[in-house]
C-alpha cells in the first residue's frame, strides 16, 4: 500500500513549492495591520501547511501570538486534508481536557507513536490501564520517605562535590563558561543516579563528554523533530529507509536502550547476590518490588530520565538569565538566604518562600515543557465552545498562558516574584500559588507531575547553594536577547555564557 501511494506523495511534495509561490505571490510587501492578520491563511485541501511550515523555527512563539489575539484564547488550526489541531490558553478548557474530561483525552496513538522508538511503554507513552498500573507503582515509591532523603543525598553531594568546585575554578581563572550546559550535566548526574544509581559523570571539571548523555541528547533532540514536523509521512518515509534523521535517530536510541538494558541486568544480579541490599534508586525499588520484567524496568526509567533531565536545569537557566536582569529581585533572594542560613539544609530551602515565587516566576514566562498535546477519543464541546471531533489533537500551551493579559494582567510580560506573595497581618510573606489549570507547567489532573515537590526542593537547593558563594553574571553582549526554542523541553539557544564571581559573604 505505501509502495502504491509514494509517486502520489512525491508529487504533493514536488508541486508544494510551486502552491506556495502562487499563493503568496505580491505579499511579501504587505504587513499585518490588524489582529485578524496575525491567524494563519488557510486554503483548500493544504489548510494552514504554509503559515505552519515557516513558522517551524519559532512554533511555540508563534501560537502565542495566534491565542493572544483570539477572545476565548482558543483557535482551530487547519492542517493538510481536512485534519485539524486545536490550540488553546484558555484554562477553562485546560481543566475540561486535563481533569474534568480526562477520560476522553489521552496521549493518543499519535503521541505515542512518535516516542515509541525512544520510549516505548513508559509511564509518558501510555494510555488507559497501562498508565494506571505504572503511575500506581510509580506514586507509591515517589511518596516514600526514603526517596526523599536519597534525592536529598545526591543533590547535595553534586552540589558540593561537583557544581561549587566547577565554579569556583571558572571564578579563579576568570573564564567563561555556559551556565545552561552545566545545569545540564548536574541534572543529568542527578537523575541518573536517582534513577538507575548510575554516575555518568558529566560534571567532572575536565566536563568530559559522555557516550550516554550525547546519545539521550540526540534522541530526544530527533524523536521531537518528529513530532513538529507538519506532515508525519516526511519522518516515516525517512524512518522506512533508514536515511537522514531518522537514521541517526535510530542510532541513538540503540545506543540509549542498550546501555538502560545494561544496567538493568546489573541490578537484577546485584539484587540477587545480594538480597539484604538496601534499595535506594528507582530502578532498585522496582525491581525489589517483584516488578522485574525488563521492558518494562528500563521504559519506565529512560521515562524518568527524560522527565528529570532537562526539565529544572531549563527551568534553572532562564531563573539565573532573569536575575541577572532583575538585581532587585536578586538582592531580595540574597536576603532571604542569609535569613534562612543557621538553618537545616532542606528546612533552609523548605522556607525560602521568595526563591519559590520567583522560580515560578520565570517558569510562567519560560515553562520548561510549553506545550503539550492530547488526542480526542469521541466528539465533545470545549467550555468555551470550541467544537472538538473525534481523533482531534488538542494542545494546550503554558508558554502562551504565561503571556495571557486575562490570566496574569497588564503587567504579563514583567518578571515579578511578588505576584506569587501575599503579607499576612504581621507582615510576614507568604506564598501563593495559582491553580494548576491556569498555571499547568506540572501538567495538571490524574497526570500531574509525580516529581513536582522534589524539582522544587532540588531547585531551591541549587539557587541557595550558587548564590551563597557566587555572584553570575552575563558574559554576551549588551542588548542580547536569548531565544527560547523548544524541544520536547525549553532551551536557551546557544546557551547561556557566563561570569562567576566568588561573594565573600552576602552583603
Amino acid at each position: 500500500m505505501f509502495i502504491q501511494l509514494l509517486p502520489l506523495i512525491i508529487i504533493f511534495f514536488l508541486t508544494l513549492p510551486l502552491l506556495w509561490f502562487i499563493l503568496n505571490k505580491g505579499s511579501k510587501s504587505q504587513k499585518s495591520s490588524t489582529k485578524s492578520d496575525v491567524l494563519p491563511k488557510r486554503y483548500p485541501i493544504i489548510g494552514s501547511i504554509f503559515a505552519i511550515v515557516s513558522n517551524q523555527s519559532n512554533r511555540v512563539q508563534w501560537i502565542t501570538q495566534i491565542l493572544q489575539n483570539c477572545p476565548s484564547a482558543t483557535y482551530t488550526l487547519h492542517l493538510v486534508f481536512g485534519y485539524h489541531q486545536i490550540l488553546t490558553a484558555n484554562p477553562d478548557n485546560v481543566q475540561h481536557i486535563l481533569k474534568t474530561h480526562f477520560n476522553n483525552y489521552p496521549k493518543g496513538y499519535f503521541f505515542i507513536n512518535v516516542f515509541f522508538d525512544f520510549l516505548g511503554n513508559g509511564i509518558f507513552n501510555v494510555d488507559g490501564e497501562s498508565w494506571k498500573f505504572e503511575r500506581q507503582v510509580s506514586s507509591h515509591e515517589f511518596n516514600t520517605k526514603s526517596l526523599r532523603k536519597f534525592v536529598e543525598t545526591v543533590v547535595d553531594t553534586e552540589l558540593h562535590d561537583r557544581l561549587i568546585p566547577t565554579l569556583s575554578d571558572a571564578a579563579s581563572g576568570k573564564t567563561v563558561i555556559d551556565l545552561q550546559d552545566v545545569l545540564q550535566r548536574f541534572a543529568f548526574d542527578n537523575v541518573c543516579k536517582i534513577a538507575f544509581g548510575y554516575d555518568p559523570a558529566c560534571l567532572l571539571p575536565s566536563l568530559p563528554q559522555s557516550q550516554f548523555a550525547d546519545a539521550f541528547e540526540d534522541a530526544t533532540h530527533l524523536s521531537s523533530q518528529r513530532f513538529r514536523t507538519p506532515l508525519s509521512i516526511t519522518w516515516r518515509m525517512k524512518r522506512f529507509f533508514n536515511v537522514g534523521s531518522e537514521k541517526k535517530l535510530k542510532i541513538a536510541i540503540s545506543q540509549v536502550r542498550d546501555f538502560a538494558k545494561k544496567i538493568v541486568r546489573e541490578k537484577k544480579q546485584e539484587l540477587a547476590n545480594n538480597s539484604s541490599l538496601e534499595s535506594v534508586d528507582l530502578l532498585s525499588r522496582f525491581l525489589a518490588s517483584g516488578h522485574s520484567d525488563e521492558d518494562f524496568a528500563t521504559d519506565i526509567v529512560i521515562s524518568f530520565i527524560l522527565a528529570g533531565r532537562d526539565t529544572t536545569s531549563a527551568a534553572l537557566t532562564w531563573f539565573f538569565w532573569l536575575i541577572h536582569k532583575h538585581p532587585e529581585v536578586e538582592k531580595e533572594i540574597l536576603k532571604e538566604i542569609k535569613e534562612k542560613s543557621d538553618m537545616p539544609v532542606y528546612e533552609e530551602v523548605k522556607d525560602m518562600v521568595y526563591i519559590h515565587a520567583s522560580l515560578c516566576e520565570a517558569m510562567r514566562l519560560y515553562p520548561p515543557v510549553p506545550t503539550d498535546s492530547k488526542l480526542a477519543v469521541e466528539d465533545d464541546v470545549l467550555p468555551d465552545g470550541t467544537v472538538v471531533k473525534k481523533g482531534t489533537l488538542l494542545t494546550y500551551a503554558p508558554y502562551a498562558m504565561g503571556r495571557m493579559e486575562k490570566i496574569w494582567g497588564s503587567d504579563w510580560a514583567e518578571f515579578n516574584p511578588e505576584r506569587w506573595l501575599q503579607r499576612d497581618e504581621a507582615g510576614k510573606r507568604g506564598f501563593v500559588g495559582r491553580d494548576p489549570y491556569t498555571y499547568p507547567v506540572f501538567q495538571a489532573g490524574p497526570r500531574i507531575c509525580l516529581g513536582k515537590e522534589m524539582a522544587f526542593l532540588q531547585m531551591k537547593r541549587l539557587v541557595a547553594g550558587i548564590l551563597r558563594r557566587f555572584k553570575v553574571e552575563s558574559a554576551v553582549e549588551e542588548g542580547f536577547q536569548p531565544v527560547f526554542v523548544a524541544y520536547l523541553t525549553a532551551k536557551m539557544k546557544g546557551g547561556f555564557p557566563i561570569k562567576v564571581e566568588e561573594r565573600g559573604q552576602l552583603d
